[in-house]
């Protein structure tokens, strides 16, 4: 790729972001983002991109997907009140008894990495960039009113729902280990929205993701699944993602992609059962890339926190077309990278379970599956919706008018009056009483 058509890459961090604390046995430890970003500081790769500090989602950004009491528990609950919420922890699958726990700033949390995803989509949407990177992202299993496997806010649902305002068509890609299937229910129904997700099934967390699961109504043949058992190669896994990737740019025709990067497939993590070297992980990056569609590029699982620093420095290096040295400089972290502080790594002795057979049989079912859609769907665009930013604006002048108003006519807020109901017209039954039940379909209407 020549100087003249190098995508432009924007880079979305929240120095807070690494500082947050599952617990002391817990597998997720988000100082792995800041590990990255000092390795992409040291490497000098954010001298050829544009660096951004996110803003934090708010409590009505999060809820274009999420059920409002959610939010509300999620914003509410600490370490010292949670006694008080023991029947909404059970109900949210929240707490000690969960993989997702309550601890320090849980919320804060949610709002930075949910954050970083809504800028980078709005910035695509915008045309200001190819490619957006937000590597504190990518979690992907919770769901409308519920935490799970580790995650507790969906911020690729909720930049996906940003980028449906401007493209009709919207390619979700998942790499991690475990199935992407939080993303895949909540479109589950529609056929704006294709997910492909290439993870390890059978008796591994969270069960879902058989090839068989093609999608439900409209979104019918539209969810794309490769069950994989353990040992992936980088070969094995290149043969199923480039032939069935290339049949899905040419069935959907996506204007935009959501490419999710979870670290747990490369070989020796803590969770994962895979066998990747950077170099085959990445090299899924790559292929997305040469598609040259506007592309949203997202952290996701990663437990061997040294191993995942790596993967994401050498991706974002792949997305900007350098060349990194295999001797990692020093930086804050470097004692992490001991013995050999080297970039790549090399897979175990150990062999791979799927067979030439089971896995030429998924790239035939999932082929065969594409090639029955017949074509992308086509979607009549109305007037492009502002994004939150306009939205946000907005919602200030309209609390300036209101004060304005209520001062002269007396009326206050939340005195019980009409004006009081904040719920967005969606969620208002016609009398205004009660709230109406959305199925996770609607959100990509």
């Amino acid at each position: 790729m020549t100087a003249a058509t190098k995508q432009r890459v924007s880079y979305f961090y929240q120095p807070d972001v690494g500082h947050f604390y599952f617990g002391p046995s817990h597998p997720m430890k988000p100082h792995r983002i800041k590990m990255a970003h000092h390795l992409i500081l040291s490497y000098g790769l954010y001298r050829q991109m544009e660096c951004y500090r996110s803003h934090p989602a708010s409590p009505d950004e999060m809820s274009a997907f999420h059920s409002e009491d959610y939010i509300n528990f999620l914003a509410k609950v600490t370490p010292d009140n949670l006694r008080g919420y023991g029947n909404q922890m059970q109900r949210f699958n929240v707490g000690e008894f969960t993989d997702c726990p309550v601890f320090d700033g849980l919320y804060e949390f949610t709002q930075l990495y949910a954050g970083a995803s809504l800028d980078g989509a709005v910035k695509l949407n915008r045309g200001d960039c190819d490619v957006a990177v937000n590597w504190s992202g990518g979690l992907h299993h919770a769901k409308k009113s519920e935490a799970s496997g580790f995650c507790y806010v969906n911020d690729i649902v909720l930049a996906i729902l940003e980028l449906l305002k401007v493209h009709a068509r919207v390619l979700y890609i998942d790499i991690d280990v475990h199935h992407g299937d939080g993303v895949e229910e909540a479109f589950y129904c529609t056929d704006r929205v294709m997910t492909f997700s290439l993870h390890k099934y059978g008796d591994f967390f969270p069960g879902t993701g058989h090839i068989k699961d093609t999608g439900a109504r409209e979104g019918t043949g539209f969810s794309v699944n490769a069950p994989l058992t353990s040992g992936m190669t980088d070969d094995a896994y290149a043969r199923i993602f480039q032939p069935v990737m290339a049949k899905i740019m040419e069935v959907f025709r996506p204007g935009a992609i959501v490419l999710q990067c979870g670290a747990d497939s490369l070989t020796g993590d803590r969770l994962g059962c895979f066998n990747l070297s950077l170099k085959g992980h990445a090299e899924c990056v790559r292929y997305t890339k040469s598609f040259n569609v506007p592309t949203l590029v997202l952290g996701g699982g990663g437990y061997t926190i040294r191993n995942v620093a790596r993967c994401w420095a050498y991706e974002t290096s792949v997305l900007l077309d350098a060349d990194l040295p295999d001797e990692i400089p020093y930086n804050d972290y470097f004692e992490y990278y001991a013995p050999d502080f080297r970039l790549h790594l090399t897979p175990e002795q150990r062999e791979n379970m799927n067979t030439e057979a089971s896995l030429e049989s998924v790239r035939v079912d999932l082929l065969t599956q594409l090639s029955a859609l017949g074509g992308a769907p086509s979607v009549q665009m109305a007037e492009v919706p502002p994004d939150f930013e306009v939205i946000k604006e907005d919602a200030e002048a309209e609390k300036e008018r209101r004060g304005t108003k209520e001062t002269r006519e007396g009326e206050g807020m939340n005195d019980g009056g009409a004006g009081d109901d904040r719920r967005s017209s969606r969620s208002r039954t016609k009398d205004g009483r009660g709230e109406k039940r959305e199925h996770e379909s609607e959100l990509a209407g």
